[in-house]
């Protein structure tokens, strides 16, 4: 399972209600950033998060409002020291971008007090856990390099209680053992193989996160069948030139492409502030019934479709 908090959900400018582009992805202790608009360290002190464990930051494109947030947020950490480094991963060209940020107008020749290192990413698997995997991918948005990134638990085979019991195979270390994929002997001496009490592999809970985009056909391998998408929705399909213009989505393409995609659940973020929230939700519920405008400060779980 991931969970997701909100914590800036505007397009370009902050609105009253909206701060600019700012999203945790969290699974077990792993907390992740995804871009860092400013104003994000205030929303993640109001959120109730706090800053440990906040190593990694990554980036989508080195627009402003994707990025502004990044030099508060290591004056604090100067400040507090309250972590014991700091990786920020995104596209090179980002990276070059938040270098002069940090360099030139934070530390200004002073030494951070946790190394900070900016890690330039390339498509494919960049980040691995014990059981999951974060991928970046390719998205086209204007003239910039941008990147998407994907969350997602490894495969696993799920332990068959009944069949444990069934075999007498006792709670505990035993039961453990096969669990992890090894052979267990019993105190009767019969020898117990994982294949005896653990069912068919089962892919794991899947998040994409998007951001920033003007395309989406060709994110559609990438995309397919995730359980949560996380996307933009700046524009009304009433504005879709000025949106193809500008390299970014109306509610309405949003909830085509996460339908064709056969996403499970439609986030929406990156709003403007020209439009009503109500509109901009009824707009992409007409294709995707289920879809949400994210607000500044939600948080969602995101599960494993079992269907």
């Amino acid at each position: 399972m991931f969970e997701i908090v909100f914590l800036g959900t505007s397009a370009s400018a902050p609105s009253v209600r909206r701060g600019l582009s700012a999203q945790i992805v969290k699974h077990d202790e792993f907390r992740f950033l995804v871009d860092c608009g400013e104003g994000t360290q205030r929303q993640i002190l109001t959120a109730g998060i706090g800053f440990k464990k906040l190593n990694n930051i990554l980036i989508t494109h080195g627009h402003l409002d994707h990025i502004l947030g990044l030099a508060g947020l290591l004056s604090t950490f100067m400040r507090w020291e309250t972590i014991d480094s700091l990786q920020i991963f995104g596209p090179r060209s980002a990276l070059e971008r938040v270098d002069d940020l940090l360099t030139r107008v934070v530390l200004r020749g002073a030494t951070p007090p946790m190394p900070v290192r900016l890690l330039p990413v390339t498509p494919g698997i960049f980040f691995e856990g014990d059981d999951f995997t974060v991928t970046a991918f390719s998205v086209h948005h204007r003239a910039s390099e941008s990147l998407g990134y994907a969350f997602e638990e490894k495969s696993r085979r799920p332990f068959l209680p009944e069949k444990a019991d069934a075999l007498g195979v006792p709670p505990g270390p035993l039961r453990r053992g096969v669990v992890d994929g090894q052979a267990v002997t019993l105190p009767d001496g019969r020898v117990i193989q994982p294949d005896d009490v653990l069912g068919p592999s089962r892919r794991g809970t899947k998040l994409v996160h998007v951001g920033d985009c003007g395309e989406v056909e060709s994110l559609l391998p990438v995309v397919r069948d995730a359980d949560g998408l996380v996307i933009e929705a700046t524009y009304l399909e009433e504005e879709r030139d000025m949106a193809r213009q500008y390299s970014h989505l109306t509610a309405r393409m949003a909830g085509e492409f996460a339908i064709k995609a056969g996403v499970r659940q439609l986030f929406l973020t990156h709003v403007s502030r020209r439009y009503r929230e109500k509109d901009i939700q009824s707009e992409a519920q007409s294709v995707f019934p289920t879809a949400v405008v994210a607000r500044d400060l939600d948080t969602y779980s995101v599960k494993r479709n079992e269907e």
